[in-house]
């Protein structure tokens, strides 16, 4: 409905590694909103209930400094039309979290750290510092220009977006496999990217350090504008390393090399540009399938398949039509050239992280749930296990929101039912109701491990005092 209804922008892409883009129509991410519709939204819609509940993690004193109180807060307000930055801010509880943001109506909610006092106290405290905060990573589609052919900035479409599903799949297996997390929760950033927050105490308790191990170990240096060598790959490739490319080749089939995406292998002019990256010692292969695409009209799965059953021939690994006593490649060219089908994949489709946004405790993140203030789209967040279905261009926006509430109740009454109209909660009456309930569920299972590990201490600590 979002897509439908939304202005559409004309826009002739031109791929800027050859593949010619025809004129298409694509959905405009820029959505006009009012500070009357984002005052309706903090007053109906954002659910502090499960922000407070998230980020106490079953320890919340009541009137005493838990978790929560001594979490800091960052809101972006207008004055004037100045943009105004409030950090350390602190809250006590839920209803003082609600009071202080509907009065405030900030354009940008941001979450920073647990600091070891309440961070509102941060003048009259000295040496307050950071003791936890989630893991986080940021993936940004800006990161990606170097590579997609539709798109650049702070502009996305369709045919792009597919980087970001790729990412979300290799990360989301790899935090949860490689590191054993369970609650990695992924939020759509209203714009251009994906936030991930990952919430198990062993995350939260990383030091700096040890953040930064995390986030190198999934870091590959892919071709940019500060690495121009690009990839340069070793056989056997890492585990982690064989599993991604398990799961993005497929993808880089479907997304990167036809028409329809970014088109790396569907035309003469593309293919060309690929096959002049081949390796020197591949200059065989780059003759034999220019010659037999120029005479063929094969599908880019098709030369994929091509180009991988050439590079088995001259490694060695493929049937050849040489016979007996044929020449393979040796040594370092023929690592060259056995890696260039990985290095080619991991350049196109592998996550491209903002490395430094995961490396210290202290780093502000957009909070979930709030609205991004370039597109009036809400932070929602996302179901791994469905990510293929997630479209950017279908999460609401403040009027979309706005327009759902009130017809809602023009078909249910806003006074005809005062028990019923209570037990809905309101975000349960828009197209909010999908995202939100996924993070709802996500919550519980948090709660429910929460309430596991403080059995297992209480019963550790009574062992230790002997009372059985």
């Amino acid at each position: 409905m979002a897509a439908a209804d939304e202005p559409m922008q004309d826009t002739t892409t031109t791929a800027t590694d050859g593949a010619s883009k025809k004129t298409e129509n694509k959905p405009s991410n820029k959505v006009q909103y009012d500070k009357h519709q984002l005052a309706t939204y903090y007053a109906r819609l954002f659910p502090f209930d499960f922000m407070h509940s998230w980020l106490s993690y079953n320890n919340d004193h009541g009137n005493g400094i838990g978790t929560f109180q001594k979490r800091e807060w960052s809101f972006t307000i207008d004055v004037n039309g100045e943009e105004v930055y409030m950090r350390y801010q602190s809250f006590a509880n839920e209803k003082e979290l609600a009071t202080s943001v509907r009065k405030r109506n900030p354009q940008k909610i941001d979450i920073g750290a647990v600091f070891s006092h309440p961070p509102k106290d941060h003048k009259a405290i000295k040496n307050i510092s950071p003791v936890q905060r989630e893991l986080v990573f940021d993936v940004d589609l800006t990161d990606y220009d170097a590579v997609r052919t539709c798109c650049t900035g702070a502009n996305i479409c369709r045919r792009c977006w597919p980087y970001m599903n790729m990412a979300i799949k290799v990360m989301d297996v790899g935090l949860k496999e490689d590191f054993g997390f369970e609650h990695v929760f992924w939020v759509y950033s209203g714009r251009r990217g994906v936030h991930a927050w990952i919430s198990d105490e062993d995350a939260r308790m990383l030091s700096n350090d040890a953040r930064s191990a995390v986030a190198h170990y999934f870091e590959v240096q892919c071709e940019s504008e500060n690495n121009k060598e690009g990839l340069k790959l070793h056989s056997p490739m890492h585990p982690l390393l064989t599993r991604s490319f398990s799961i993005l080749e497929p993808m880089f089939i479907q997304y990167i090399i036809p028409f329809s995406g970014q088109g790396l292998l569907a035309d003469s002019e593309s293919w060309t540009k690929l096959l002049r990256t081949l390796p020197s010692g591949a200059q065989n292969i780059v003759e034999n399938l220019t010659k037999k695409w120029k005479a063929s009209d094969s599908e880019p799965a098709d030369k994929w398949e091509d180009l991988k059953r050439q590079i088995g021939i001259v490694v060695g690994k493929g049937k050849s039509t040489k016979g007996k006593g044929a020449q393979y490649l040796k040594g370092d060219d023929r690592v060259r050239v056995e890696m260039w089908p990985y290095e080619t994949v991991f350049k196109h489709t592998y996550p491209r992280l903002d490395i430094n946004v995961s490396t210290h405790q202290n780093h502000l993140l957009k909070s979930p749930f709030c609205v991004h203030p370039k597109t009036g789209r809400v932070c929602v967040p996302i179901d791994s296990t469905k990510i293929d279905q997630f479209d950017p261009f279908q999460v609401p926006t403040l009027p979309q929101l706005m327009t759902e509430l009130d017809e809602y109740e023009k078909v249910n009454g806003k006074e005809k039912n005062d028990e019923n109209r209570k037990s809905v909660r309101d975000w349960e009456k828009t197209s909010l109701k999908s995202s939100f309930s996924h993070f709802e569920g996500q919550l519980k299972q948090l709660q429910k491990r929460l309430r596991r590990n403080q059995r297992d201490l209480a019963d550790k600590d009574a062992a230790i005092l002997g009372e059985f």
